[in-house]
């Protein structure tokens, strides 16, 4: 069930925090550097690398919408990535992915693979016994993509979480798909949720960024210190903007559900579709843990349709309220 008090806190974070003019919105600070109020005497924000006050604001609503104990900012969902890898993984680790991950996902596991930096095993989450097989070999982390893209394949977190655990090893989820409204893996026993704020989080197209939240404060500072040191945090008004979209994140994604509602029945009743993806379909094979685990279905719908890839490209062509472009949640 949605918490709308959390929901609140979250999108408020940071309002009426200016105690210096009393605004409303809190200011943007983009200086990289801050005074020190005396020799060996630091103020909470030293340098914009380590901490930067407005990312602040946006990784204390971040970690307030997941339920986390904290979140790194980052200047990328794929720094968002690397950072997680840095801080966990290591020659000796193996980590689990989806077979079907997202394209830049598996191009850095794959490479750190071939590098012998770390190992890595992929699995169709929506196998359980590929899952128990995997897990035999006590990984160190395992990465879920819950909804995936682009197929809409949904994994249980309930269950991933506890036959990971078991053997002792950290679970991460990406949660681009859904957002904190929709979703909140830490709720369902995830170590670690992962964005790509560039999406639904920012919601306007207009800004990369990243973020890691993490379920206790151990790992919360793990990550902290590595973000700062590999250089990956986002910037100040990349934060500024990310914030800005935040504050509407919940009505956005409430108008991103009711359109997804009215074409999917559209489509599926279509004699040029083939077939519709999207866990509002009874016949979906994760429709019950969407029922289950999400709090809406999400708003990404994907289609096949008779005829192939001519048929795609007139469809394509054709569309008049969509932009044949790169990512979503715009």
């Amino acid at each position: 069930m949605t918490d709308f008090s959390r929901i609140t806190r979250g999108i408020r974070t940071g309002i009426e925090s200016d105690t210096g003019q009393g605004s409303v919105v809190p200011p943007i600070y983009l200086s990289t550097n801050y005074t020190f109020t005396g020799l060996g005497e630091p103020r909470d924000f030293d340098y914009s690398r380590s901490r930067n006050p407005t990312r602040a604001v946006l990784a204390e609503a971040l970690a307030t919408l997941e339920g986390g104990a904290g979140a790194v900012v980052t200047a990328s969902g794929m720094g968002a990535v690397n950072t997680t890898v840095q801080a966990l993984l290591g020659p000796e680790d193996t980590v689990v992915i989806p077979h079907d991950c997202y394209g830049g996902t598996w191009r850095l596991f794959d490479a750190y693979d071939r590098k012998g930096l770390c190992r890595v095993v992929t699995v169709d989450f929506t196998d359980l016994d590929q899952v128990r097989a995997a897990l035999a070999d006590r990984p160190t982390l395992v990465w879920v993509e819950t909804p995936s893209n682009p197929l809409l394949r949904l994994t249980d977190l309930a269950e991933v979480g506890r036959l990971a655990h078991e053997v002792g090893a950290l679970v991460l989820a990406d949660n681009t798909f859904l957002s904190p409204i929709l979703q909140r893996p830490i709720e369902h026993g995830a170590d670690l949720v992962l964005h790509s704020t560039t999406k639904y989080i920012n919601g306007h197209s207009d800004v990369i960024g990243g973020a890691v939240i993490s379920s206790t404060s151990e790992l919360h500072e793990q990550l902290t210190w590595w973000a700062n040191t590999i250089g990956v945090t986002g910037g100040a008004f990349d934060s500024y903007l990310t914030i800005r979209g935040l504050r509407t994140l919940h009505t956005r994604i409430q108008a991103h559900e009711e359109n997804a509602a009215a074409v999917v029945p559209l489509l599926a009743d279509h004699d040029a579709v083939r077939v519709v993806h999207h866990p509002s379909l009874s016949d979906h094979p994760g429709h019950e843990i969407a029922v289950r685990q999400q709090d809406g279905f999400g708003s990404i719908v994907s289609l096949e349709l008779h005829g192939g890839r001519p048929a795609v490209a007139a469809f394509a062509q054709a569309l008049e309220c969509f932009s044949l472009a790169e990512s979503l949640g715009g």
